[in-house]
């Protein structure tokens, strides 16, 4: 039996969308969130963190959700932690190459902030452990 889901790294660069996500996360989900605003913050808090999922953002200034999610599997504590992408850019042509890159999956946004808690650990649930 896989551990239930509590820690997640979430990495999105937009304050109004971060603090939504975060009230849907911790509030309705009981999650234990690390929230960064920069795949290189995400990089430089999430050892520490030690997440179990990384929920991330796919276009943010600076270093790309890919990019970051490139730069972490080369971190050894963050390289088995599956990462969810969370992006507007949801053709089916772009959401097989950001699995292509490792996601374990993609959440659309706008996402229902009701409903977040429940997407993620439907994911978690199917996603190989």
């Amino acid at each position: 039996m896989k551990e239930p889901l509590k820690k997640i790294l979430y990495v999105e660069d937009e304050p109004d969308i971060q603090s939504v996500a975060r009230l849907a996360l911790e509030a309705v989900g009981g999650f234990v969130l690390e929230v960064c605003s920069s795949g290189q913050e995400a990089l430089d808090k999430g050892p520490a963190f030690a997440p179990q999922l990384v929920l991330m953002d796919v276009m943010m200034p600076g270093m790309d959700g890919p990019t970051a999610l490139q730069e972490m599997r080369k971190l050894p504590q963050l390289q088995p932690v599956p990462v969810i992408f969370m992006t507007a850019k949801v053709q089916p042509n772009e959401v097989a190459e950001y699995k292509a890159l490792g996601a374990i999956d993609v959440i659309p946004k706008p996402f229902d902030p009701m409903s977040l808690s429940a997407t993620v650990n439907a994911i978690w649930a199917r996603a190989d452990a």
